[in-house]
């Protein structure tokens, strides 16, 4: 059957579908300069939403110091952060398939700014768990949430830079906040270093109120535009292979991140006997390393998909290929002397597998019905982000029980290797988008495409 009499069914399958297997690729007019102002709003809110996660590992030292935590304990806060991460971003991501995304992003930007400010006085261990747990809760959708809202914006084939751009606002919030947030420690108190975020919380809900607004390429294009009868059931959208491979190797790179937030800050002193303003410098360089990585990944996808190239090879081996690269490289560093040679390791080792952060979203849009959007990429953070759960407190009990700081740390690190390792290979052996579209695309009843 022509692509064009397919097109004109109301059915509701991925563009996917319709531009493998050597078949044109779509024409599209050009994006509205609107959409990149969204864009660059969901770019602050990502930095400020890594900058509140960062804080944590920043003023690792002085937190224990003062509150007098041992590893385990601050390994538990790292953690908790997690422990209603995943479920509020599920939640909120169903919400999101019902409810404008630009109310979702206001409300969750004032979660992240009034449990802050609880920091700036006396604090127990107590007080800062049940704010870590709570900020956690609220900043477990931001993710999928923003990038639903950016999907709004931009058709399948052009989705990869914006959410390369996104996405690395992560690694900018630990880029620009690191130094800054390390030099209001070290000249007042970690105390006034959460205060500061807060601020900055308020500061964008209230830009984004301002300025914010809601994209409208789901419903305008009849390619994807179809009635709710024409969905995908949800158990079949988590049990697809493609969609499963993408949240193990995602489950992967977050198990770095969620270790390197917590625990980075004290791997420099305690681990290779730096001092807290040396953090200031070195504490960016896996976020900086992974802008660099993030970036490029997004623009060679986003080339090769327009040039033609199948989204497994575009997507799907470039992302598990990443996070393969850098479970390698995590262990190898224990192998190989120097604190120079061990900081360019884990610098690497943490940086290549964000590429995966970019690229498996864009995969589960790219076969997910929009109306399911939002949730099926909620669930995947939550997936993903569930690593956090474990990663910090993992570290904290290896360097609680270690001979020496610097042998926790490094078996911290291969653990994360070997994590990344394997769920690297499940995403570049198993994530084919194409396979998955026209297998869906085939079970569409035949009445539905004798209609055109």
């Amino acid at each position: 059957m022509p692509v064009r009499s397919l097109r004109s069914t109301e059915v509701n399958v991925p563009e996917t579908a319709f531009r493998s297997g050597g078949f044109p690729a779509m024409e599209h007019t050009p994006t509205p300069k609107a959409a990149w102002l969204i864009v660059a709003l969901l770019f602050m809110f990502m930095v400020i939403n890594f900058a509140d996660k960062a804080v944590i590992g920043i003023a690792a030292i002085p937190i224990m110091q003062e509150l007098r935590l041992s590893p385990s304990q601050f390994g538990l806060i790292g953690s908790s952060f997690y422990l209603l991460f995943a479920l509020s971003a599920i939640i909120t991501g169903f919400v999101a398939d019902h409810v404008q995304t630009r109310w979702v992003l206001a409300g969750m930007g004032l979660v992240w700014a009034l449990t802050q400010f609880p920091m700036t006085g006396a604090t127990g261990f107590g007080t800062l768990l049940a704010c870590r747990i709570a900020l956690g809760a609220g900043e477990g959708p931001a993710g999928p949430v923003a990038l639903h809202a950016t999907y709004k914006w931009f058709p399948n084939e052009r989705r990869t830079l914006p959410t390369a751009v996104i996405a690395q606002g992560g690694a900018f919030g630990i880029i620009m906040a690191v130094p800054l947030l390390n030099w209001i420690i070290i000249r007042y108190s970690w105390h006034w270093a959460f205060g500061a975020l807060g601020v900055a919380g308020l500061a964008w809900t209230a830009l984004w109120l301002a300025l914010g607004r809601e994209g409208g390429v789901a419903s305008n294009d009849p390619a994807i535009a179809a009635p709710p009868s024409r969905r995908v059931s949800y158990r079949k959208l988590v049990l697809n292979p493609t969609i499963l491979a993408s949240w193990c190797a995602s489950f992967g790179a977050n198990w770095g991140l969620s270790q390197a937030l917590s625990w980075q800050g004290a791997f420099l002193i305690k681990g290779l006997g730096l001092t807290q303003a040396s953090i200031g410098l070195l504490g960016p360089l896996p976020a900086a390393a992974s802008v660099i990585a993030m970036l490029a990944a997004g623009w060679y996808s986003q080339r090769l998909l327009v040039g033609g190239s199948s989204s497994r090879v575009a997507r799907g081996m470039l992302g598990g290929g990443s996070v393969v690269a850098g479970g390698v490289a995590l262990l190898l560093m224990p192998h190989l002397p120097g604190i120079a040679t061990k900081i360019t390791l884990t610098t690497i080792g943490l940086a290549l597998p964000s590429v995966i952060l970019v690229i498996s979203n864009a995969v589960v849009a790219e076969i997910t019905p929009p109306a399911q959007r939002g949730a099926l990429l909620a669930i995947g953070s939550a997936v993903g982000t569930s690593a956090g759960l474990l990663a910090p407190y993992v570290m904290g009990r290896l360097v609680e029980h270690a001979p020496t700081a610097l042998e926790g740390f490094t078996g911290g690190f291969v653990i994360c290797g070997v994590i990344m390792l394997v769920g690297g290979i499940i995403g570049t052996a198993l994530i084919r988008p194409e396979r998955e579209a026209m297998q869906w695309a085939s079970e569409v009843p035949q009445t539905a495409a004798g209609a055109a």
